[in-house]
């Protein structure tokens, strides 16, 4: 019987949702998380892998004979070593698109947050502040209305264009900044460069993959850019953003706050300058985790599994590493 390793089962089902479709094409071995020390053998004697983080080397590779198909439960797949896959014939497929909407959300639940300091105010109701104000109602701190201001968003994949549909609902103005040549849909404008879009943006939205490029775009010099009191929001790698240079750049107001959902370690085992920050709001890697999104993912997988055992694979990334070195 054909046998499947899933070897970080625990980030992409932590138990809502069902492994049965991943069953019905063999016997499946399931790991809620691999150690280093524990991968040889978890991988074991498996045909097909299913792996979210967890980083499969050429030495790994080497002693995995059995090994044809690495199913990533993600879009991301920069800890497999696609070189060494496709000199091995191992056949590596990807998820993408799963979570393009629940990310797109999740900067508006944090840039909401900032404007409209909902925890803020229920925590001063609990406390009874309400009942001991001689109006009907009060604010802690000044609310901002997203109205008319600008939505800066660097990249605009699907993500980017999700987020930029949903400021245009918020009658946001939207200034984007890309690479790729592309017709922009009503209501979004084309920065003329990176600096006029870090100017201009009153919430600035990274979208963009990390690369040489593109790690820590955001740093002293180019934070310094941004508008007085704008709101930088990172859910796409922790690695855009300079951790020190942000803490530093926080407390001249420039930008008034960040939103990140990411940070340059996962999780931060020593911590991170910004832990200390009141003006940085941090969540832990979640914007991609909604529950329909994870449903869709694990669809996505079974619809990976399918396609390898049918020999359908054009979207073999190590086929394309071999084909284009």
């Amino acid at each position: 019987m054909r046998e499947i390793a899933i070897l970080d089962g625990n980030t992409l089902n932590p138990g809502d949702l069902a492994w049965d479709c991943i069953r019905a094409f063999g016997k499946v071995r399931l790991y809620s998380r691999t150690s280093l020390e524990q991968l040889h053998n978890h991988i074991g004697e498996a045909e097909i892998v299913l792996v979210n983080k967890v980083r499969l080397g050429a030495d790994i590779l080497a002693r995995a004979p059995r090994l044809r198909c690495i199913c990533v439960t993600a879009t991301g797949y920069n800890n497999i070593d696609l070189e060494e896959a496709a000199r091995r014939g191992i056949v590596v497929l990807n998820a993408r698109g799963y979570g393009t909407h629940s990310v797109a959300q999740h900067v508006f639940a944090m840039v909401l947050h900032l404007t409209n300091q909902v925890a803020l105010h229920h925590a001063s109701v609990i406390r009874g502040d309400w009942g001991e104000q001689p109006d009907f109602c009060y604010w802690h701190t000044p609310l901002q209305c997203l109205e008319g201001k600008v939505m800066g968003i660097l990249g605009f994949g699907a993500i980017g264009q999700a987020v930029g549909h949903l400021a245009i609902a918020f009658g946001m103005q939207v200034l984007v900044c890309t690479r790729k040549s592309r017709d922009l849909p009503l209501g979004v404008k084309q920065a003329s460069d990176f600096g006029e879009l870090l100017a201009c943006s009153d919430v600035l939205s990274l979208h963009v993959p990390l690369t040489v490029a593109t790690r820590g775009i955001m740093n002293r010099e180019t934070l310094q850019l941004m508008k007085k009191g704008s709101i930088l929001v990172n859910t796409a790698r922790g690695e855009l953003v300079d951790e020190q240079d942000l803490a530093k750049a926080l407390a001249s107001g420039r930008p008034a706050y960040a939103a990140l959902d990411v940070l340059g370690q996962e999780p931060p085992k020593s911590g991170s300058p910004l832990f200390e920050v009141p003006n940085c709001v941090l969540t832990p890697h979640i914007a991609w985790a909604t529950w329909q999104a994870r449903e869709r993912l694990l669809q996505m997988t079974v619809s990976n599994i399918q396609d390898f055992l049918l020999g359908k694979w054009e979207n073999n990334l190590a086929q394309v590493v071999r084909e284009d070195p």
